[in-house]
């Protein structure tokens, strides 16, 4: 059966039972029809929160596919509700540039989804249109303040950064010029198109803490200087008011279900290869309110998302997780062991255990925070017992929990050895997590920190571009900022072909943005682009709506 075929056949329970299951008074929450809802901020409460248990999911470096963390998150939920844990799973939404492009979709699969599939991956509750509205808007307040006579602040159009953004794969719009047809049409200048989940606006909704916090933070984006040098913030346009007029639905987390009927929360959608990847410190809040266990998960692998998950969220938010799963699959391995991805669903094992220094890479990047891992093995029809054991082996070698999780197939059922040893190193109070780093660090010494110790470069180079991004951010007084580095998902350098566990290799940061609102810096590296293209061959050529209003395709 494929993964819409299965959702089909689950018998959804009214969001309100949900709600009521959850915790939360069903005449709290604003339904969007039968089984989805906006959570009230109220519903949250710091204190019961602190008491909860947060459980990170991460992954080695992945293949292009991807190997399954949210459909492990889900699964994981499903496996500790079953064991008597009070759990919600806590997730990313789906941007439409993925579902349209080569990922599918972001909700799960086979029996580990969360529901109303069709609905979570397209337009769900509206969330990333306000945010592409509320950022555009700021865009459209910039040009119209430099074509102003009466209300101009007189900004310098060469030094504005803030581009516009859109929730869909389009090359095209990468570098484009506005203002074109004449002085009533604006000043010509050029600017460009990122996608709606690398917008600051998205970065700023995921880090907010309430809706005071949230238009304070609008108000900080920088923007860029005037003529003499003064820089310019999105408060000096008034702008700050009516971008979290438009949010304010959309900073209200999303309730739904998986496919067992536990609670599921779900809420922003930031990539971790270029923002920072993890879901909104509201909605990780709201489920570590009322749940035992919260798991939620990280983008990309452990050196992009589960990074920016501790330097920047847990930071931010004064979080403390207490275990973190690090997803693995038998593929991937073999793909980090030089196997051609044509290949890998044919047995190999020496491929995999030529891939296993990734893994390994990944287990002590989880040390260095303190953290006690567990390793989840994703198990796909394809992979053979012999290449699973040889996994298992270099687990019990280090010490390291492990268990085979077939949540695709077997729903919580499939993940009962994982909630067990979670549940373990829970109970156990072994992890301690730490930061990485201090804030208050250098930024390059910040950016050396995660480049060396996380990915394990020799050192770092700086383009003169990024050079002259560091005196301005000195001169703007910023240096106390964490570091969100952009950065390719393919390998732990910032070289997409480097597959395994690279070393002695440089990187080099072309560029850092500014997101003063947000409240971190983007160092951009490598060939990293912040508005992706489409495959030759698009998801969005299999996705199809019926007359009776069935959508297929979507995976």
């Amino acid at each position: 059966m494929t993964d819409q075929q299965i959702a089909k056949d689950v018998s959804l329970k009214h969001i309100s039972s949900i709600a009521e299951k959850f915790g939360i008074d069903p005449q709290e929450i604003e339904m969007y029809g039968k089984y989805k809802a906006k959570l009230p901020l109220k519903a949250i409460d710091r204190t019961k929160a602190e008491k909860s248990n947060l459980i990170l999911v991460s992954a080695i470096s992945p293949t292009p596919a991807g190997e399954g963390k949210t459909t492990m998150s889900i699964g994981l939920s499903e496996g500790l509700n079953r064991l008597g844990k009070k759990t919600t799973v806590v997730l990313r939404e789906p941007s439409l540039g993925p579902v349209f492009g080569i990922k599918g979709g972001a909700t799960g699969g086979g029996y580990s989804q969360v529901l109303p599939m069709e609905d979570i991956n397209l337009h769900f509750t509206g969330d990333f249109a306000a945010i592409e509205k509320a950022h555009n808007l700021l865009a459209a307040i910039i040009d119209n303040n430099i074509q102003s006579k009466t209300n101009s602040l007189l900004l310098d159009p060469r030094t504005i950064g803030w581009k516009r953004v859109m929730d869909m794969n389009d090359r095209s719009l990468r570098h484009v010029i506005v203002g074109l047809g004449g002085t009533s049409s604006g000043v010509p200048r050029e600017t460009g198109f990122d996608i709606t989940a690398a917008s600051e606006i998205m970065a700023i909704l995921c880090l907010a803490k309430n809706l005071t916090d949230l238009k304070e933070r609008l108000g900080n984006i920088f923007v860029g200087y005037t003529y003499d040098k003064k820089p310019i913030y999105a408060k000096d346009l008034k702008a700050e008011g009516a971008m979290a007029a438009l949010l304010k639905d959309a900073i209200k987390p999303n309730l739904v279900q998986t496919i067992e009927g536990n609670p599921a929360i779900i809420h922003g959608g930031p990539f971790a290869n270029i923002a920072q990847g993890t879901n909104s410190v509201i909605a990780t809040l709201m489920g570590m309110t009322h749940s035992n266990y919260t798991v939620t998960e990280a983008g990309f692998g452990f050196d992009l998302g589960a990074e920016k998950f501790f330097d920047i969220k847990c930071q931010s938010a004064g979080l403390k997780p207490k275990a973190v799963v690090l997803t693995a699959t038998i593929r991937a391995l073999k793909y980090h062991g030089g196997a051609d991805l044509k290949s890998l669903t044919e047995p190999n094992v020496e491929a995999l255990k030529k891939g296993l220094p990734n893994l390994e890479k990944h287990l002590e990047n989880i040390a260095k925070f303190g953290m006690v891992p567990v390793i989840a093995i994703n198990r796909f029809v394809s992979d053979t017992d012999e290449e699973i054991q040889v996994v298992k082996e270099l687990a019990y070698s280090k010490g390291i929990r492990i268990a085979v999780a077939e949540v695709w197939a077997k729903g919580g059922a499939g993940a009962l050895e994982l909630a067990q040893h979670i549940i373990d190193v829970v109970e156990s109070q072994k992890s301690n997590f730490k930061p990485l780093y201090d804030w208050e660090m250098g930024v390059q010494e910040k950016i050396a920190t995660i480049a060396t110790e996380i990915y394990g470069a020799e050192y770092v180079d700086y383009t003169a571009k990024a050079k002259a991004d560091l005196r301005k951010i000195t001169d703007l007084g910023l240096d106390a900022l964490p570091v969100c580095i952009a950065k390719t998902q393919k390998s732990l350098s910032d070289n997409p072909n480097l597959l395994g566990r690279p070393k002695d290799f440089i990187i080099t940061v072309r560029e850092i943005e500014i997101a003063v609102g947000a409240g971190f810096l983007i160092p951009i590296t490598g060939d990293i682009m912040r508005m992706p293209g489409l495959p030759a061959h698009p998801s969005s050529e299999g996705i199809d709506i019926s007359d009776d209003g069935e959508i297929t395709g979507l995976f």
